[in-house]
């Protein structure tokens, strides 16, 4: 590979507008930030570089959010936006819903909720850009001003007075030189599948057809899980495992061919070795399921033992229940820790191995929280949060963080933040916690006692 360089002519960019809020990431994180801004009078850009809106939900085909309630099925832990969203596409009779399992919440129709979250966005008067790639930010005396993007207009900028990088991958704190990192042991992403004909495997043990077969057809040992969308015969797949890094260009093309091609494997082994199958792949998603790349170092790290021991925080704005889920990188299979102390280990082919990550106690939590602090970079810049799966947590805590109905929420908290932030003239950091969850709070959202 040539290490020469060459050098960019400099070029004055057209400015496209002029917002309060640019939200980097068109994801439902970015998406409700956009919104919760928008309804309390921001004026707003949401710049997204795919074709659609929603991110994992949509574009990568996890059709699944998990449930609203604690980890006992008791309490309802999380309202806002996400339900609002589940709410009108069952009216579209596009969700499924099981609130009593902890492994599926909701499941929905991807192709109903982009065109849903496209109304939302238009309903609310955010200014949307679709196919359109953040480039780099623009800094003037040491203040975030503006970002320079590219589309099929050309490059241009887009000024506003505070940012929220949604991105998933933290590209804009990254490119602002904010410390990132990458976790030591980064779990792998999934590319998923529909198939028609699903139908014809019944009686089929599949999940064991790729295990007894997946090492002829280089499969790795994984996991693999699906269910059929709602209102239709087609079966969503989620069964291949992808380890390169998705925060490099180079990584992020191996993930996408590799994904694809484990998909035709699981494919193949059906056709070869379930005499029955009738299986017919119908689509592909436009993205790879990405679960982790790099983090920024916020004001604080969500640990593992505050996830799995339900640390209260007295700035918290968004809560959860779904279990720590460590997809390992250097094993088969994955570990399951959940809040009351069990401890599972699933691998292919083998029992699950079952036990305690600690004692058994008789008043376990059964939800945990995510702090405000935890979407706030460290750096010079102060108009500028950080909302997704790329906040600042450890390996065990975004296990369990991770997942998208909790995502959504750091979506919802940013945006109401950015506009404290602008109505008060002061920093992100400077936010007050107890407004902050009081003016969620009064938004739809369910802000639980710290």
């Amino acid at each position: 590979m040539s290490c020469d360089t060459l050098h960019e002519p400099a070029r004055e960019l057209p400015v496209t507008g002029e917002f309060d809020l640019c939200v980097l990431g068109g994801s439902c994180t970015g998406v409700f930030a956009a919104i919760r801004a928008a309804r309390l009078g921001l004026s707003v850009a949401l710049i997204e570089k795919m074709g659609s809106f929603g991110g994992v939900a949509t574009i990568s085909s996890v059709n699944v959010w998990h449930t609203p309630l604690d980890e006992a099925f008791k309490k309802r832990i999380f309202a806002g936006l996400s339900q609002e969203l589940i709410d009108r596409l069952k009216r579209r009779d596009a969700v499924n819903e099981d609130l009593a399992n902890p492994n599926v919440g909701w499941r929905f129709n991807s192709a109903e909720m982009q065109i849903e979250l496209d109304e939302l966005v238009l309903e609310h008067g955010v200014r949307p850009w679709l196919h359109t790639s953040f480039v780099a930010p623009i800094v003037q005396d040491g203040q975030l001003k503006a970002i320079a993007v590219e589309n099929k207009s050309g490059r241009q900028a887009i000024k506003a007075r505070f940012f929220i990088d949604a991105t998933g991958d933290g590209d804009l704190c990254e490119r602002l030189g904010l410390e990132t990192y990458i976790a030591a042991h980064r779990q792998p992403s999934t590319a998923c599948a529909a198939f028609s004909g699903w139908e014809t495997l019944e009686g089929v043990n599949w999940g064991e057809l790729i295990r007894e077969h997946g090492e002829a057809f280089n499969l790795p040992q994984g996991f693999a899980w699906g269910g059929k969308i709602p209102g239709s015969d087609i079966f969503m797949l989620a069964g291949t495992r992808v380890y390169d890094d998705c925060s490099t260009a180079e990584g992020f093309t191996r993930a996408e061919i590799e994904g694809r091609r484990q998909v035709r494997a699981i494919h193949d082994i059906m056709r070869q070795h379930a005499p029955n199958s009738k299986l017919i792949l119908q689509s592909l998603p436009a993205r790879i399921g990405i679960r982790e790349t790099r983090h920024v170092r916020c004001h604080h790290q969500i640990t593992g033992d505050e996830v799995l021991h339900g640390h209260h925080f007295d700035d918290a704005i968004a809560y959860g229940s779904y279990r720590v889920d460590i997809h390992h990188d250097d094993k088969p299979g994955l570990t399951f820790r959940y809040l009351d102390g069990r401890e599972i280990r699933a691998r292919p082919g083998y029992p699950h191995e079952i036990g305690r990550w600690r004692p058994e106690t008789p008043d376990s939590p059964t939800y945990y929280q995510i702090p405000y602090r935890s979407l706030i970079p460290q750096g010079p810049f102060d108009n500028v949060l950080a909302a997704g799966r790329f906040i600042d947590a450890d390996s065990v805590a975004h296990g369990a963080i991770r997942v998208m109905v909790n995502m959504n929420q750091t979506g919802e908290a940013a945006g109401v933040a950015a506009y404290l932030a602008l109505k008060n003239e002061q920093s992100a950091a400077a936010v007050s916690p107890t407004k902050l969850r009081t003016l969620m709070a009064d938004g739809g959202s369910l802000m639980l006692p710290v």
